[in-house]
């Protein structure tokens, strides 16, 4: 049976806010939508049949810690990620671009080369290279694939920004040779350049010479304040056609979604949810809720009334306060679980008052309801 095209549609417009669809081989994907992290191959302490449950339509993998543990071998033994972790529904890929950045203690960058790492988990020596990282985004056969980026940390120095746009749009270049005429995936593009508007424009001009399905914003959610980062949205997303689907990286707080939204992106992913279920921070409508504290500890409301996924209306606060201070993994399961619901949920809204005509009132209602 032949897979379906990836396609976009765009529905509709409420100002620079979007409503749109992405059509995959494995599913349709409503956006402005949120992609849960599943770094290892797993959202951290959610069963997947969960995440589904939550109205997840897509998730994230990580390609540079797949690649070292299990390793693609195995993963290929089960003709790709989906099987091997349970998932159906679409999975998008990170390049290994952000490890690039993120262990830079670990790597080198040589441009004709690629990333030459030094593996956390033994020490031994790995070569990323464009046409690797796309080999292996293919081998885990990913529905989304990234190409392999350079991404600077937060600087303000053009020299480095500047050769990283040339590193980054080489690379681009190498990786669509590699990936081929594919018309059941997709690759998208990763825009560089930092804080400064005339690296944006720069970067999205090489990227869109060489052509992509969709196009992402890198190098952002890297220690820039909420209004940099908001800035370089609304002038960037004004270059970028607006048949593509536009993916914000590594974003982000609710209120930073919110914020992209209305500049004009279109996908998210973040570990925020999960990772501060580990840590008693709750996203709820009441607010960002540490269930930690003491004042807690009497509190006999659930989390969210509506949410019956586990019977998550029947945990009440005092009880995960309970869980919390005695250590208990149940309790970062369930406030991760709740966390991945309210995102949707939140999602679920946007894409309601876009649609609606009312976005400009949910914005004011909740940017900065959440910080």
């Amino acid at each position: 049976m032949k897979k379906k095209n990836f396609s976009f549609e765009l529905i509709t417009q409420d100002d620079k806010a979007r409503l749109g669809l992405i059509n995959t081989s494995r599913g349709q994907i409503d956006t402005p939508s949120f992609m849960p992290v599943g770094t290892q191959g797993t959202v951290k302490g959610i069963y997947p049949e969960d995440i589904l449950k939550t109205g997840t339509q897509i998730i994230l993998g990580n390609t540079y810690h797949l690649l070292l543990r299990p390793g693609i071998e195995i993963i290929q033994k089960f003709n790709g990620l989906h099987k091997f972790m349970n998932w159906n529904k679409p999975i998008l890929t990170d390049s290994g671009g952000y490890q690039i950045m993120s262990l830079s203690n670990l790597n080198k960058i040589d441009k004709n080369i690629g990333a030459i790492f030094k593996s956390h988990i033994d020490g031994k020596k790995i070569i990323l290279s464009p046409e690797k990282s796309i080999q292996v985004q293919k081998a885990i056969d990913s529905d989304i694939i990234m190409v392999l980026d350079e991404c600077p940390k937060l600087t303000n120095d053009k020299k480095i920004l500047s050769n990283s746009i040339d590193v980054s749009t080489f690379w681009a270049k190498r990786s669509k040779v590699e990936f081929g005429k594919d018309n059941s995936k997709a690759l998208f593009g990763i825009v560089q350049g930092g804080l400064y508007k005339d690296l944006r424009k720069e970067s999205i001009d090489k990227l869109l010479e060489i052509g992509f399905d969709g196009y992402a914003m890198g190098g952002l959610a890297v220690g820039e304040s909420q209004t940099e980062m908001f800035e370089i949205l609304e002038n960037s997303t004004d270059h970028l056609p607006k048949e593509k689907p536009r993916y914000l990286m590594g974003v982000g707080t609710p209120a930073d979604i919110l914020g992209a939204v209305s500049q004009g992106i279109d996908m998210f992913d973040c570990v925020l949810p999960t990772r501060s279920g580990r840590t008693g921070l709750a996203y709820t409508w009441e607010g960002k809720l540490n269930i930690k504290n003491s004042k807690y500890q009497n509190d006999q409301s659930p989390l969210d009334k509506t949410c019956h996924i586990r019977n998550l209306h029947k945990y009440s606060k005092s009880y995960l306060n309970h869980l919390i201070k005695s250590n208990e993994m149940m309790a970062s399961m369930i406030i991760s679980l709740n966390n991945i619901y309210f995102y949707q949920q939140f999602m679920s809204e946007i894409r309601k008052n876009i649609k609606s005509g009312n976005f400009s009132y949910f914005y004011k209602k909740y940017i900065n309801y959440f910080n």
